[in-house]
């Protein structure tokens, strides 16, 4: 199946049909606010001075009362779904060979690419169906096609609504009306679904699934993240649940039920025996067991079952997979006790299934997969009358107990004919409270049913009205028919409240689901109090709640299986929803798929369990799918592990020996027991959550953002920076993963003891959380919140704030090289996975590591050794970057004659600190794996990709490229570097004479003085920060003027052209694309021109570029980088006086020339072209020029100034008609 295709198409195809039965309303005067009177003549209604024919009044009158009901956007969806479902299952029906015994395709044709088949055959279709001949011809003559193809396809809806009930209607009714126009047409949506979905994936009835998850991923998208009305619900929870694990759940729980009675069982398949555990090939046998759980299990194990006992529910049914796939094993359990071929259909569909879903459409979609399944094996299955057992939840809202009570006069209260009071009559006058128990249960299911909609599965029927109910729905069933009219409808009304309720009281033998997932933040007031309210301690999240109720819903020692996020199993706000099932039940079996690999577009990590009622102790089989992987993979690494033995086995005490009673069945026996003896990290190492601000885009800057002078470094307590007067104090934030050293970027506004952030109220209310400040300015181990599989932690010395997302550790002086070993070792990390599997290193999973205190201590003076290497290594890679405070200069400026030698010196020497710190942290990994006795299944060696320096290609491109590969971008990056530090050292930021930061003022103040000083005597700095780029020589202090000079200066002038060759050569392996007979001064200015800025700068200083891009526009007549730091209220002016304006006269003087160049009699035609083409390009760019010249002038007489203290963001912005890329760097889309 081509689900690609249907993503495609399924998110147009709503918008499509709603757009045409928002037309077909509007015919019918029905619009959003606005509804046109009708008026009466005769056997017509006239909509708009259009005629229609009486009968459809009290249709239209329905869908606007309807409307009034809910809202016009909500009906427009229900009925556009429910004609795209339609349409859907025609489509399927008719690409099944005798699905539709007239044996005519109803949307497309059998013999041609367009056209359809039931207008070529309409005489015959119509006498299928025994439609007026006279007027199908009579069409057919008058060439009325569109008219002729809605009788015909109104007819055969009417048909399958004798089958299927649930999702095709009568000819007469309210959606037949709303059957879009224009069907015929070749664009129509008909057309779109024929032309737009291959065939060959109607083959499968999970298409129907696939194409209502696509449908309403626009509308998913929507709410998610917020607060979700009812009505949203069922698109902010559903999810098409992977056939691997339908079969997983299904066949371990439905499967093992009839298995551990009959394990034996021998089935025939295409001819063949075979016994039934070989057919189920996701069926996992149960782990040996203690002797008091065998004598239990042997004790309340069926000593037989009789097939159509058995009850399956799914409580979410969706799109039907799950109760489809109990179809198909019910139908080999059926086959085995020698039912009779054609009766199994039937007998399963009306005995062992059942379904539940908040939403209508769920109900169309398991219904009609189930018949299309039954259809498979039984060819009359439409013509048996088959009423299945799946509902979608309805509200009791508008019924009135009473009423109903006395209408339906069940206990024969009034006689048929005599006069009721509605409305007066007292239900004492009838006795019905002494008579007859059903009146006080009609009235419970009305207040119970109010809201299902909303609650749905989650509301609670008690098993004792399980007969009652059973008899009250048969007899409604029976009023529907043979009642009196009043009998009738209050039947119809109450039959679906009575029907749901019915299958609510029963108790299961597997309770199967995918249930929704939403956060209790997400839940609307009623739904919130109703969960927190029936659901103590699983009422964190819908999927919780569905876990205790399926537990419920399944009887004593029988099955729940459900796929889950994996939250509820580590997170600490779920350890009550764990302590509850450990202590209540067993696990049987469990899946942790890979993370990322689930659904094809789900983004959290999910989990399968297979959960046995009542039975506590119990061994169960877990299966771990690893952290890395494509979904595509998932199912094969199940059945790989399934045949190889490769599970753990655990029961309930295993996990409640685990911090949080964690249920991380992924863990080894040998980490587990880490958990027992060792002690926790917590005690020792003081983990503490940082502090947050509530707004850090105003007190959170990059460090090369302000006044460096304002920053005040390494004091050690909270006084000494109170005292400092500094203003902004490095702040660890987290950043991306990164171990031993580094990401220290950030500073935060900490100026008179984060007096601003201490009192950072909004709206009356105190936003900020300045929390753990005793721990402010200490030594510290720091680690990113979020992060991938790997952990680590960063060693800070004192001088550091530390936020939310860059918690930190303060262990004693003496531990701290021991902790940061253990936290940087690939063992902490299986433990973090265990702790938290997700992405997020929370500090209550830090303090919950196990640390071997008395072992780690007897390797003290190697650990600290190791661990010094390592931080040493880190922190002089972590250096080599400009973007870093603790940057001195560009590696490859050096003693070396050439910059291809000095690349080559730094390539020897980069690959030297990667390996060394790979074999440092071989070694830290084997004394751990040693100490906690794991060195079987956690590996010391170290993945190229987890050396976290910034010179080591595997870590910092990451992907599937080759060495060499790498190894060309890691040279063509760092010559990249190499002319980021060379502008660096134009703009007076850096010197060839000094080495780390020189000047990163305000301003331009001091600058002089640098100048005076000598700062800049080998390679002198620009005099005004304000350096021309263009893509040619126009000024003598343009950047690629000044980068010659900088490289002749840096090397030996005599291999100037060679350093350039190299240059370029190295720029064309990444950077930029080579071009042929492209010189290397010409590859180098215009990798300037177009690329630095944008693909070096911006990307460097994340977005916060410190070298701002004046620019001209596209034809980027005139453009230059000034120096933030050393903007004043001059730059402005320089520019257009020393640049723009001469630049003007140049391009002018240009073009007059040019001008003449037509009438030049010794000009060759084709020169004249030349000439031609160029004056043209000339006038855009003279044109682009006064424009800018215009702005510029006007930005100068608004003498607009910049505080560096607000950051790059607020600043750039000030300027942004004036500057590049200006949209990305405020995130302003004007």
């Amino acid at each position: 199946m081509n689900t690609n295709q249907l993503k495609s198409y399924a998110p147009k195809a709503r918008l499509k049909f709603i757009e045409a039965i928002k037309t077909k309303l509007r015919t019918l005067g029905i619009e959003k606010g606005k509804i046109t009177e009708v008026e009466r003549s005769g056997d017509f209604i006239f909509i708009q001075k259009q005629p229609f024919p009486k009968y459809i009044e009290s249709a239209r009158q329905q869908i606007i009362q309807k409307i009034e009901k809910l809202d016009f956007e909500q009906v427009l969806e229900q009925y556009a779904y429910t004609w795209f479902n339609r349409i859907c299952a025609i489509r399927f029906m008719e690409l099944h060979e005798g699905y539709l015994d007239h044996g005519y395709r109803v949307l497309s044709h059998s013999q041609r690419d367009q056209g359809l088949e039931f207008l070529d055959s309409a005489v015959e279709v119509a006498e299928y169906f025994n439609l007026d001949s006279k007027e199908i011809i009579d069409l057919k003559l008058e060439h009325k096609d569109e008219q002729l193809y809605r009788n015909l396809l109104l007819a055969q809806c009417n048909q399958l609504h004798d089958a299927m009930p649930f999702l095709f209607d009568p000819i007469d009714s309210v959606t037949s009306l709303l059957l879009p126009d224009d069907l015929t047409r070749s664009d129509s949506i008909i057309a779109d679904l024929v032309q737009q979905v291959d065939e060959e994936s109607w083959q499968h009835v999970e298409i129907i699934g696939w194409l209502y998850q696509f449908y309403i991923s626009q509308l998913k998208d929507e709410v998610i993240g917020k607060v979700v009305a009812t009505e949203d619900i069922p698109y902010a929870t559903q999810l098409f649940t992977p056939n691997w694990i339908v079969k997983y759940m299904v066949q371990n729980s439905l499967g093992r039920y009839w298995l551990q009675t009959y394990p034996d069982t021998v089935v025939t398949i295409d001819g063949k025996e075979k016994q039934l555990k070989e057919v189920l090939e996701y069926y996992i046998e149960p782990a040996e067991q203690e002797d008091s759980i065998k004598a239990l299990l042997a004790e309340i194990t069926p000593k037989s079952i009789e097939p159509t006992s058995i009850k399956v529910i799914d409580p979410a049914s969706g799109s039907g997979h799950i109760l489809v796939e109990a179809y198909d094993l019910l139908k080999l359990i059926y086959q085995s006790q020698g039912h009779r071929e054609r009766d199994i259909p039937k007998l399963i569909l009306e005995n062992n299934i059942f379904g539940l879903d908040i939403d209508d459409r769920a109900e169309q979609l398991t219904g009609f997969a189930l018949m299309m399944k039954a259809r498979q094996d039984d060819r009359r299955i439409f013509g048996r009358g088959i009423h299945l057992n799946i509902c979608a939840f309805q509200n009791s809202d508008e019924l009135n107990a009473e009423q109903i009570w006395q209408t339906l006069n069940l206990n024969k209260a009034w006689q048929a004919g005599s006069h009721v009071d509605m409305f007066g009559q007292a239900q004492a006058e009838l006795g019905a409270e002494e008579t007859d128990p059903r009146y006080g249960l009609i009235q419970d299911l009305i207040v119970k049913f109010k809201d299902a909609k909303a609650f749905g599965s989650l509301l609670s029927v008690d098993n004792s009205h399980e007969t009652t109910l059973f008899d009250l729905k048969n007899t409604l069933i029976d009023l529907i028919v043979n009642g009196d009219s009043l009998q009738k409808g209050s039947a119809e009304k109450l039959l679906p409240i009575v029907e749901q309720a019915w299958i609510l009281s029963q108790r299961y033998d597997a309770v199967v689901a995918n249930p929704p997932f939403l956060d209790d933040k997400y839940f609307v007031p009623s739904l919130k109090k109703f969960v927190k309210s029936n659901y103590v301690g699983y009422d964190r999240n819908l999927y919780s709640a569905f876990i205790g109720q399926s537990l419920k819903l399944a009887k004593n020692f029988n099955y729940a299986a459900l796929v889950t996020p994996l939250t509820w199993m580590f997170t600490s706000s779920y350890t009550e929803t764990r302590e509850l099932t450990l202590e209540n039940h067993s696990f049987i079996t469990s899946v942790r798929p890979s993370y990322t690999a689930f659904f094809e577009v789900a983004t959290v990590q999910f989990v399968v369990n297979v959960i046995q009622k009542s039975l506590i102790n119990y061994k169960s089989k877990s299966f771990d799918l690893g952290y890395l992987g494509s979904g595509k993979e998932q199912a094969s690494r199940l059945l790989s592990k399934i045949i190889e033995n490769d599970f753990s086995i655990n029961n309930s005490e295993d996990f409640k020996i685990l911090p949080n009673s964690i249920i991380a069945f992924w863990l080894s026996a040998s980490m587990k027991n880490a958990f027992k003896k060792g002690k926790l990290l917590g005690d020792i190492a003081k983990p503490r959550q940082g502090m947050a601000t509530a707004n850090n885009d105003y007190f959170v800057k990059f460090w090369f953002e302000v006044d460096f002078s304002k920053i005040g470094l390494n004091f050690h307590d909270r006084e000494s920076a109170l005292n400092s007067k500094s203003k902004w104090f490095p702040y660890n934030k987290g950043g991306g993963f990164r171990k031993w050293y580094g990401n220290t970027e950030n500073v935060v506004n900490w100026e008179n003891d984060g007096e601003l952030i201490r009192n950072y109220f909004v709206d009356g209310k105190l936003r900020s959380r300045p929390q753990n400040l005793e721990y402010f300015f200490k030594p510290s181990l720091t680690w990113s919140l979020i992060s991938s599989y790997e952990f680590g932690v960063r060693l800070c010395d004192e001088g550091f704030l530390f936020d939310v997302g860059g918690s930190s550790a303060f262990p004693e002086t003496k531990y701290r090289y021991l902790v940061a070993a253990f936290l940087c070792s690939k063992l902490c990390s299986e433990f973090m996975q265990a702790l938290n599997p997700s992405a997020n290193m929370q500090v209550g999973n830090v303090s919950s590591l196990p640390f071997a205190m008395d072992e780690i201590i007897h390797h003290k003076n190697e650990i600290e050794e190791l661990v010094k290497n390592a931080t040493d290594i880190s922190f002089k890679d972590w250096a080599s970057n400009e973007n870093t405070y603790e940057f001195k200069k560009n590696g490859l400026v050096s003693l070396e004659k050439s910059t291809a030698s000095s690349f080559l010196n730094f390539l020897k020497q980069t690959k030297e600190y990667c390996e060394d710190l790979k074999e440092t942290e071989y070694k830290i990994n084997k004394i751990f794996n040693s100490i906690y006795a794991v060195e079987e299944e956690v590996s010391s060696t170290i993945e190229n990709r987890y050396i976290t320096l910034n010179s080591n290609p595997h870590y910092r491109y990451g992907g599937d490229a080759t060495e060499e590969q790498l190894e060309q971008r890691l040279q063509s990056d760092t010559i990249a570097e190499l002319i980021s530090y060379a502008i660096g050292c134009m703009m007076g930021r850096y010197s060839l004479d000094r080495e780390g930061l020189v000047y990163a003022h305000e301003g331009n103040v001091g600058f002089d003085d640098l100048v005076a000083e000598g700062a800049y005597q080998t390679f002198p700095a620009d005099d005004d920060g304000i350096l021309p780029l263009l893509d040619e020589e126009r000024f003598p202090d343009d950047v690629y003027s000044r980068f010659e000079q900088f490289i002749a200066t840096a090397w030996d002038k005599e291999t100037l052209q060679q350093n350039l060759d190299f240059i370029a050569d190295s720029l064309r392996l990444y950077n930029i694309k080579p071009k042929n007979g492209e010189s290397s001064a010409e590859t180098i200015r215009r990798y300037l021109s177009n690329h630095f800025y944008k693909d070096q700068h911006l990307k460097t200083y994340k977005s916060r570029p410190i070298y701002w891009l004046f620019s001209s526009g596209k034809q980027k007549a005139f453009e230059c980088l000034v120096y933030m730091h050393r903007f004043n209220d001059s730059t402005l002016a320089k520019m257009r006086t020393q640049y723009v304006l001469p630049l003007m006269g140049q391009l002018t003087s240009r073009a007059q020339f040019l001008s003449g160049a037509e009438k030049d009699t010794s000009l060759s035609p084709a020169e004249k072209t030349k000439y031609a083409k160029e004056a043209d390009n000339l006038h855009k760019k003279l044109n682009e020029l006064k424009d800018f010249d215009a702005e510029l002038k006007h930005h100068i007489e608004q003498k607009i100034s910049i505080d560096l203290d607000d950051g790059v963001k607020v600043n750039y912005g000030k300027f942004a008609k004036l500057l590049a890329e200006a949209k990305k760097v405020t995130g302003n889309k004007e």
